[in-house]
């Protein structure tokens, strides 16, 4: 992933623009600006086991859940989620939101981010289950990720077995392979 790059999710109304890589950073971060679109939201609500997440909120309002707690931070203020805290976050106002995320350590959320935006909304359970295990230090289920983690881990075993992580594998060797198009 180079600077600069922009990652596209139109189905949930976000867009990343990566500032620093985390080859930039020797793997300390990935810093990224966050677009959000009216309405726009992460896809689902989730946990990174390793990751902390720091967003400052640089236009608009944005609402976080974290764990029970709601919280609706402004222009100039910023939420940092801990490792192994279930949050997601959304647009809460009526104009575009924008944001600063820095993510530590970087991992590969880089390649995360774009096989996000590939799949679009929630894939299917086999999509799933090896978007799951493929990254699985950098996010987890927000409801008991271990046995969330341990039921998926024979659902991706047999997507794996059958080509389905073409979509992972083109992001990690640069080849692209389209036979992860099988609507599962």
């Amino acid at each position: 992933m180079r600077t600069g790059r922009t990652i596209q999710n139109p189905a949930s109304g976000e867009r990343i623009v990566l500032l620093r890589t985390g080859a930039e950073t020797g793997g300390r971060l990935v810093e990224f600006e966050l677009h959000l679109s009216p309405g726009g939201r992460v896809p689902t609500g989730h946990l990174h086991p390793e990751q902390e997440e720091r967003f400052t909120v640089l236009d608009g309002r944005v609402r976080f859940r974290l764990g029970r707690r709601s919280v609706i931070a402004a222009v100039g203020e910023t939420v940092t989620v801990f490792p192994g805290v279930p949050h997601s976050f959304a647009n809460a106002g009526p104009a575009p939101a924008r944001l600063l995320v820095e993510a530590r350590p970087a991992l590969h959320m880089e390649e995360l981010l774009e096989t996000a935006a590939e799949l679009g909304t929630l894939p299917g359970p086999v999509k799933l289950a090896l978007f799951l295990k493929e990254f699985e230090r950098e996010v987890r289920a927000p409801i008991l990720p271990r046995l969330v983690a341990s039921a998926m881990r024979p659902v991706a075993w047999i997507g794996s077995r059958l080509g389905l992580d073409a979509t992972y594998r083109h992001l990690r060797d640069g080849t692209r392979d389209h036979k992860d198009d099988h609507g599962l």
